[in-house]
């Protein structure tokens, strides 16, 4: 033994829960097969089994319902470090939600192994049947009996490709099962068949555990295939797209202070997210950080078209605008989508098309005919006017990243440069 795995001996479950056996058992089978706590590295999810985390001294990633067999996917892609052990624990009610999960990590036969705690109902949200309930099992959505047949995790698994599964019961003595199911080079999943005493026995009275499981068509056994653990057999991997990202050179000055952000929001279709863009790198280019982030219906080219834009003198962390220091509206759809914000606003500036009415809000109000240069164009105008009225950027750097981006072209500078002196 190289350590113990375990860092409390109270365990956080009901009386009489099959999930104590499992977890005491699986952590005395690592410790025996010689493992080091901070080898191992157990998946947990939402369920009655997941509040183990704290109890163990092992490294422990809590995820989402349903979810654990794919982080601990990820983590075996990620280390590919066959002296780690991977355990997957999981609830009946994650294993249906994570169904496909558990096949694809058994089909690659992954380095994992997967502990289904098998109580056949969810039992951390109030009793409810699962895919792995059997057919008359009683549960809070099931009083009379499931009516139902549950799925064979074991047969899926197996015939998914698993290198080894096995079916036990949660009743007495279950170290050496576990060291088995942990003690396999590629992917095992040991299901351990249990009731849950707050649930289970209630709605089942009288019932034993063997007699359920012997009706349920699910025999206790051990099934393998002869098949090698999963390598990665990509030998060219692909190359950083970042490294094709083309370097903004800084050519101008910038007199930021301060963090400072904007949002510049109009209709579909009218350059929105370009002239974010196009400002951002504009910022960029005078030694500015800048983040952009878009925001438009699922239907593209209908609605509104909102783009939020951070800059700042030093990194930006988090990129998140609740209320901007400026907004520019060019159109209704996007004086609608943002309304609630502008009019939350206490300070900064709120440019605004003419032909829109202003509401009511706290910031300066600086009407401009945006659109008199053509709706797919008042964005651009826009951030020009902006950096004329507030100094924010040289507006000769707008004008380089247009001629930069090869724009200059598309969009009618001259007559913009003209709309801006009127």
């Amino acid at each position: 033994m190289t350590g113990s795995m375990i860092k409390s001996q109270n365990l956080p479950y009901c009386k009489g829960c099959g999930h104590d056996l499992i977890a005491r058992s699986s952590t005395e089978a690592l410790e025996r097969l010689g493992y080091n706590p901070l080898d191992v590295i157990a998946v947990t999810d939402i369920g009655c089994h997941g509040i183990i985390d704290k109890c163990l001294n092992t490294h422990t990633v809590h995820g989402l319902h349903g979810r654990s067999v794919a982080l601990g996917a990820g983590i075996s892609f990620g280390t590919g470090n066959q002296d780690q052990k991977i355990v997957v624990f999981v609830g009946d009610g994650g294993t249906t939600i994570g169904l496909q999960h558990i096949m694809e990590a058994a089909r690659l036969n992954l380095n994992v192994t997967v502990v289904v705690h098998n109580n056949m109902l969810y039992g951390m949200t109030g009793g409810q049947s699962s895919g792995l309930t059997p057919r008359g099992f009683c549960t809070t959505t099931s009083f009379k009996g499931n009516p139902f047949t549950g799925y064979d995790i074991c047969k899926l698994a197996h015939t998914a490709g698993a290198r080894y599964v096995s079916r036990i019961m949660g009743v007495g003595n279950i170290t050496e099962a576990m060291m088995k199911a942990f003690d396999q080079e590629g992917f095992s999943l040991v299901e351990v068949m249990e009731i849950c005493p707050s649930y289970g026995v209630k709605l089942n009275p009288r019932r034993k555990l063997k007699e359920i499981v012997k009706e349920s068509g699910r025999e206790v056994g051990e099934w393998t295939n002869d098949l090698p653990p999963f390598t990665n057999q990509q030998e060219d991997k692909t190359a950083n797209l970042l490294d094709k990202t083309p370097v903004i050179a800084t050519s101008f000055k910038h007199q930021l202070q301060k963090p400072y952000s904007l949002i510049i929001s109009g209709s579909a279709g009218e350059g929105v997210q370009l002239a974010a863009n196009i400002f951002a790198k504009a910022a960029m280019s005078a030694g500015l950080h800048a983040t952009q982030k878009g925001s438009y219906p699922v239907t593209v080219g209908v609605g509104f078209s909102t783009a939020e834009i951070n800059v700042s003198p030093e990194e930006v962390l988090f990129h998140g605008i609740s209320i901007p220091d400026v907004a520019l509206i060019t159109s209704s759809d996007g004086l609608q989508h943002n309304r609630l914000r502008i009019e939350r606003m206490q300070h900064g500036k709120l440019f605004i098309d003419s032909s829109l009415t202003p509401p009511k809000t706290g910031a300066e109000v600086i009407r401009r005919d945006f659109r008199s240069v053509g709706a797919r164009n008042a964005a651009i105008h826009a951030i020009l006017y902006l950096c004329r009225q507030t100094g924010i950027l040289d507006e000769s750097s707008v004008y380089h990243i247009i001629q930069e981006e090869g724009k200059a072209d598309k969009l009618p500078v001259d007559k913009i440069k003209k709309a801006m002196e009127s």
